[in-house]
């Protein structure tokens, strides 16, 4: 009697343990001082987001035994300057997903990063943040494509660890009858020692434009590679829709100096083609020169500083950042951005 009930006391402690779970609250704040000119308009502005996404999140683990482990991420953008969310639309605008984690791998459902973009904005020296960051450089080509960064009822499934490097991911979003949303993509990758290296590629179904099909196609090759002295990182990326077609070229790299980190990047954007309606696009290119410093205060806080310049040309109209707006006759002409500022990890 006393054996039998030790042994259903011992169960019992062991299925409590496998119910278990664990809730973390994280975040960053980052605000800083902007000041920008886009063509002939200047402004100096309290900013965001100049180095990290300001952000709010929760995420949690739950061991369900016999090695599957549930899990979700709950992740909301903020603006500091101003208090309000970054996306009025949504809540949980960064993340919102649940996932199932077995040896096989993961499976994860939800509103997340697409593989097309992770593809590129993990090789962006300035993780696509502030003035310098690689992301608004990459056109959408005058379609209505909403897949580029995020996307709404992803379902994805991600490789397991510990397969000597590699890593993978598959995503389909099936849109729901909303056109712009409707994705399909992968990334496979090798990460080992200081090397990173991936390719990805993504379709989205997209609204067409006269003339034009209703696919645009984005595809991405990248790596870094961390030499001690120097963390080199870069990015091929191509952008088509139709009869038109982007190239973007990316290089950067980042020199540990003192408590912190220099960071320099270059990003070359040319377009070529026709649009449906016959317009050439040939002369619409930009490049962008960008530095700044990252001076880390403590594990948590750092102090930084950026300067970008986006050169177009033709019609191109790239900016730092949308404040001031860039209006005609300003297409074709040259984007500024300044800014200092902290960031706080919790």
């Amino acid at each position: 009697m006393k054996k039998s009930a030790a042994l259903a006391l011992l169960a019992g402690a062991s299925a409590i343990a496998h119910a278990q779970s664990n809730v973390t609250l994280f975040g960053i704040v980052d605000a800083g001082v902007r000041y920008t000119k886009n063509g002939d308009e200047k402004v100096t502005s309290v900013s965001s987001n100049g180095a990290s996404t300001s952000r709010l999140g929760f995420r949690g683990v739950e061991d369900l035994g016999g090695g599957l482990k549930a899990g979700f991420w709950l992740e909301s953008g903020f603006t500091p300057d101003t208090g309000t969310q970054s996306d009025a639309s949504r809540f949980w605008n960064r993340r919102s997903t649940v996932s199932l984690f077995a040896p096989f791998g993961e499976l994860r459902l939800g509103r997340d990063t697409t593989p097309t973009y992770t593809g590129y904005a993990d090789y962006d020296a300035f993780g696509d943040n502030g003035v310098a960051a690689i992301g608004k450089l990459i056109s959408k080509l005058g379609t209505n494509v909403d897949t580029n960064v995020r996307a709404d009822n992803l379902v994805s499934y991600f490789l397991p660890g510990g397969l000597s490097g590699v890593y993978g991911q598959l995503t389909v979003a099936p849109g729901e009858g909303v056109d712009g949303k409707k994705f399909y993509g992968g990334r496979i990758g090798y990460s080992a020692g200081p090397l990173d290296a991936s390719g990805s590629y993504g379709e989205t179904t997209v609204t067409p434009l006269p003339g034009g099909s209703d696919k645009y196609k984005l595809g991405t090759l990248g790596a870094s590679y961390d030499f001690g002295v120097v963390k080199l990182t870069g990015t091929i990326s191509q952008a088509k829709y139709s009869g038109q077609k982007q190239v973007v070229f990316n290089l950067g790299a980042l020199v540990p100096v003192g408590p912190g980190n220099v960071r320099v990047s270059y990003v070359d954007a040319n377009a070529s083609g026709q649009t449906g309606s016959g317009a050439s696009i040939d002369d619409n290119d930009a490049h962008q020169f960008a530095i700044g410093y990252v001076y880390d205060l403590s594990k948590r806080t750092s102090l930084y500083t950026t300067v970008a310049k986006v050169d177009n040309k033709g019609a191109a109209a790239f900016v730092v950042d949308g404040n001031p707006a860039l209006t005609k006759p300003n297409d074709g002409r040259d984007s500024t951005g300044i800014e200092f500022g902290i960031r706080h990890r919790f």
